[in-house]
């Protein structure tokens, strides 16, 4: 506060006085919207003073900031650059120029409100742009260089896949008979999985070898069979000679009726 002054009046008819005040200082935008009270006590008022308020409303002149939202642009990048810009009263549309001109590339460079956004960044639009802003107290305005950087190749580390080693595992299996029948199984599987899957291989050859079992024990029963049906003496003809066939008959059938607890015998001609 740089004054404040006093002013008494007295009305000598009426007996009362007048009393003014006045503040004097130099205000800021810093000031706008503080509250400034002027408080009277007297002994008439009790204890309730009376105190008047008046809110400041200060006018200024812009207050104008560039952010940029890309810390490290690269060629090919976009850009948006917002200018913020602060006055009473409120600032007008705000005025973008590089370098000290208008922008050279309308195309790329489009301007929004307080916002300009460059895309497909080059090293052409390398210099200084420029935010104005201003209001009927008065402008202001910031700059901004903008330094387009070349392409940041970062080359990342090598990273060793370890190879993965394939190993077939071949396992086979040969039963033989005495009827020349064989079963032959082959295998060929991940060697991870070959322990979780040995079991159903196990089931299969056990198959195989109780039908071989059992075609085999079938073949010598039958065959046991008809040996035993077909035995007797064989003769050919000759042996026995055209003409005296029936005799031969006669004495093979004469002499097996003699025979007491001999084994039967039978003749066919071959």
């Amino acid at each position: 506060l740089s004054d404040v002054k006093y002013l008494k009046e007295e009305d000598a008819n009426r007996k009362t006085f007048t009393v003014s005040s006045t503040l004097d200082f130099l205000a800021d935008r810093n000031d706008d919207g503080a509250v400034v009270s002027c408080r009277v006590d007297h002994e008439s008022l009790n204890s309730t003073p009376q105190i008047a308020m008046q809110v400041l409303e200060i006018h200024y002149t812009p207050l104008v900031k560039i952010i940029s939202s890309n810390s490290w642009p690269e060629e090919g990048q976009s850009i948006i650059l917002t200018c913020e810009s602060k006055g009473k009263p409120v600032p007008e549309p705000v005025l973008w120029t590089k370098d000290g001109g208008e922008l050279p590339d309308p195309e790329r460079m489009v301007v929004n409100g307080r916002v300009l956004s460059i895309s497909f960044l080059n090293k052409t639009d390398n210099g200084t742009y420029r935010c104005e802003a201003k209001n009927p107290i008065g402008r202001n305005s910031t700059e901004y260089v903008l330094i387009v950087h070349d392409v940041f190749n970062t080359l990342l580390p090598t990273t060793v896949i370890p190879s993965l080693t394939t190993a077939t595992v071949t396992t086979t299996v040969a039963l033989t008979t005495s009827t020349t029948t064989s079963a032959t199984a082959i295998s060929t599987r991940d060697p991870n999985a070959l322990a979780g899957q040995t079991g159903p291989d196990h089931a299969l050859i056990g198959g195989i070898v109780a039908v071989v079992v059992f075609v085999t024990l079938c073949s010598i029963i039958l065959l046991g069979r008809y040996l035993a049906r077909h035995k007797g003496t064989y003769l050919t003809n000759e042996a026995k000679g055209a003409e005296d066939a029936p005799d031969a008959d006669t004495a093979i059938i004469n002499a097996e009726g003699s025979q007491v607890n001999a084994e039967e015998k039978k003749e066919y001609f071959i």
